[in-house]
């Protein structure tokens, strides 16, 4: 479906036009070429299976290149520090790299195009894919895809232990602690470890807990909720998690929950074919899923634009950019793209039955909440994420180490700031 915004630009016609303009006028962009740089991913793979009903209805050329994401970031950078008029429309991951591109003018404000039409809808972009991306009140890009942390459980061993699913985080680590079973290489918990790799799946238990990394431009992760936050994390892994949990990220924590070697994983809601699909997880059918469970603040895990689309300012060809970016985005392309399971950033898709049917019911349930009450980033809002990353990442594993927590705080605490004075100064 080219979706009714479109269609109604793209079908207008004149009265007494003769035949060239009347065909000027269903294409209104007839000769026009742009570039579209995209990641290689199930969402880039949806959009082109109907790009070219876009190029037959509008008249525009697309040019969509598709890399891998080191190779597409090395890409832009070469492309934006020269200045380059293409790509026209790009992808990339707001809650890492948008302060940064915004820096270096590499992002062209969207907020006059999402008004253009009310048909586009704008509004039923879930809030926290919106709020992440903005940027000092700018709209910089239109999320694609999302994620959100949720609660990944062993269902059968709740059952037979007459366990309740956790809805607190004093619940989860008393749970945790009754099924954790070392000795017979059984664990009540798993996440990630690895320092760079934890930030992530730490922020969710800081925010619940009433804190976060940078409040009101300062660093925040010595404040109690904080300290609160990534105690109860480091507490959990080092507890109730394998030995070696210090060198897991994401794959290596999903699959031991997948080779049914744990009780409960938190992580992203993106990853859950690796634990459900019977080729990949010996605990497929025993897999169940609930909202990430709430601390002394109450629930608030993370839910992110992971990656979105945004304009090159240096386009020569704005209005057949923003028609591609507008149709990519619909609701109708959203929900046919969700429906090959890609989460969408648009709330109607989540409502739609035809939107959920390829999730399991209670994933689909624990991401309509999360979408719903979820914090818009998961890591320091800074240029320098990755550094911030390390530093913000080290509490938890000195914590996990024996090391003084309060005093890993105040350490990374003042290593934050230093980025956040330096990000100001650029």
């Amino acid at each position: 479906m080219i979706g009714l915004t479109l269609a109604m630009t793209i079908g207008l016609t004149a009265c007494g036009e003769d035949k060239q303009n009347a065909q000027s006028a269903d294409k209104p962009f007839a000769g026009q070429k742009i570039t579209v740089f995209a990641l290689g991913h199930p969402w880039t793979d949806g959009m082109k299976a109907s790009l070219g009903e876009f190029e037959n209805a509008t008249g525009i050329d697309v040019d969509l290149q598709v890399f891998p994401e080191e190779q597409l970031q090395q890409k832009l950078a070469v492309q934006f520090t020269s200045q380059a008029g293409t790509p026209d429309v790009f992808t990339y991951r707001p809650f890492m790299e948008k302060l940064y591109y915004d820096m270096n003018g590499w992002t062209e404000p969207l907020d006059f195009y999402v008004k253009k039409d009310p048909e586009y809808g704008f509004d039923d972009f879930s809030k926290a894919s919106v709020d992440g991306s903005m940027v000092n009140g700018k709209l910089m890009s239109i999320p694609l895809w999302t994620d959100q942390f949720v609660m990944y459980y062993r269902k059968d061993l709740l059952e037979k232990n007459n366990i309740p699913v956790p809805k607190t985080l004093t619940e989860l680590e008393a749970a945790a602690k009754r099924l954790n079973d070392p000795a017979n290489d059984f664990y009540g918990f798993v996440s990630r470890g690895q320092r760079n790799a934890l930030v992530s799946a730490a922020a969710s238990f800081i925010y619940s807990e009433g804190g976060d990394f940078i409040v009101d431009g300062k660093a925040a992760v010595n404040t109690p909720e904080a300290i609160r936050g990534f105690g109860t994390y480091a507490g959990l892994l080092k507890n109730y998690g394998p030995k070696d949990s210090l060198n897991m990220g994401w794959p290596q924590a999903a699959a031991l929950f997948a080779q049914g070697k744990a009780a409960f994983y938190v992580d992203a809601a993106a990853l859950y074919n690796n634990t459900t699909d019977p080729e990949k997880s010996l605990v497929a059918d025993k897999v169940a899923f609930a909202a990430f469970p709430a601390g002394s603040a109450g629930r608030k895990p993370y839910a992110i634009a992971a990656w979105a689309l945004a304009m090159n300012p240096k386009s020569e060809k704005k209005d057949a950019a923003w028609a591609f970016m507008e149709w990519s985005s619909n609701k109708e392309n959203v929900l046919r793209i969700q429906q090959s399971g890609v989460p969408g950033a648009r709330d109607s898709v989540w409502a739609a039955s035809e939107g959920i049917e390829k999730f399991p019911a209670d994933l689909a349930e624990a991401i309509k909440l999360t979408m719903s009450i979820g914090v818009d980033h998961s890591v320091p809002q800074v240029m320098s994420v990755t550094e911030a990353r390390d530093i913000v990442g080290s509490i938890v594993v000195k914590a996990m180490l024996g090391e003084d927590i309060n005093a890993a705080a105040e350490t990374a605490n003042k290593e934050l700031q230093a980025i956040i004075d330096s990000d100001s100064k650029k």
